[in-house]
């Protein structure tokens, strides 16, 4: 198990979110119950953490940052994350357990824990406390590349990383080459994300975990308004400022480094301006 690494993964325009992130995974996820190192990947700026270790990619698209930081991390397996998931629900720690050692006896290259309907799943045989671990069809499923929570082999992720690659261009073309390479992808319904709902034929009484991205086009959306009305209650005062401020985000419309997003002229009015010239 000291072989599995969890990885939250961000850039530093987005430091906004790094406490919300975290405050939410201390109040969620069994960190303290599993033999797993955690790591936050900045690019230069410190972020000190009393769970976290901080790791310093530098800068660069996302796929040079990403993978500088999987360079500086020792664990063969590694549980990805983003800084704007974050958790609703408690993450039951035995079940994690479960998965992390179906992982490693499997030695899966891919173990998708997040639901999404543009997921195809088959069977695979078995449930870990009524959870069905399943195998995606290749073939019918969407994204097979995506960066959601899941279970990589280092390695295995390493190699799906192409140089200057944006996110979004990691997913698209990521998949793609998954297609041609069709390895054996699995899934679990441990987490939903959003309004997603679980894909599998799960027991009616296992436990699913659930988290919102709360970032969109570098803003805060609407689904940050409860995450902030739970800090507004919280008895530490630095806490509740903190909520105070990603009000303030929101309302003003800011991003999430303080800025008002870029305007988007009318391309019309830019033509008519053009021929004005």
């Amino acid at each position: 198990m000291n072989q599995i690494a969890l990885i939250v993964h961000t850039c530093d325009r987005y430091q906004l979110l790094y406490k919300g992130f975290e405050y939410f995974f201390k109040k969620y996820f069994p960190y303290g119950e599993l033999p797993v190192s955690y790591y936050f990947l900045t690019e230069e700026v410190d972020y000190p953490s009393p769970i976290f270790t901080n790791i310093k990619t530098g800068k660069g698209e996302w796929s040079d940052r990403l993978l500088s930081g999987l360079e500086q991390i020792p664990e063969e397996y590694v549980i990805y994350f983003q800084e704007d998931m974050w958790l609703t629900k408690p993450v039951d720690g035995d079940t994690i357990k479960q998965v992390l050692e179906f992982a490693l006896k499997e030695q899966t290259d891919l173990f998708k824990l997040s639901s999404n309907s543009v997921y195809k799943t088959n069977p695979a045989g078995k449930y870990i406390n009524g959870l069905a671990v399943t195998l995606l069809d290749n073939v019918r499923s969407k994204y097979l590349m995506s960066h959601q929570v899941t279970v990589w082999n280092k390695l295995f992720l390493m190699g799906q990383l192409r140089f200057r690659e944006h996110p979004w261009r990691n997913e698209r073309k990521g998949t793609e080459r998954l297609k041609v390479l069709n390895p054996e992808i699995y899934h679990i319904d441990l987490f939903t994300e959003n309004e997603h709902q679980p894909i599998n034929n799960n027991n009616s009484n296992a436990q699913v975990g659930h988290y919102y991205t709360v970032s969109q086009n570098a803003q805060l959306n609407g689904h940050a308004h409860s995450y902030i009305s739970t800090m507004r209650l919280d008895t530490d005062p630095v806490i509740r400022e903190y909520a105070e401020k990603l009000d303030h985000h929101i309302k003003n419309g800011f991003t999430h480094d303080g800025l008002m997003p870029p305007r988007k002229e009318d391309i019309f009015k830019k033509i008519k301006k053009l021929f004005k010239k």
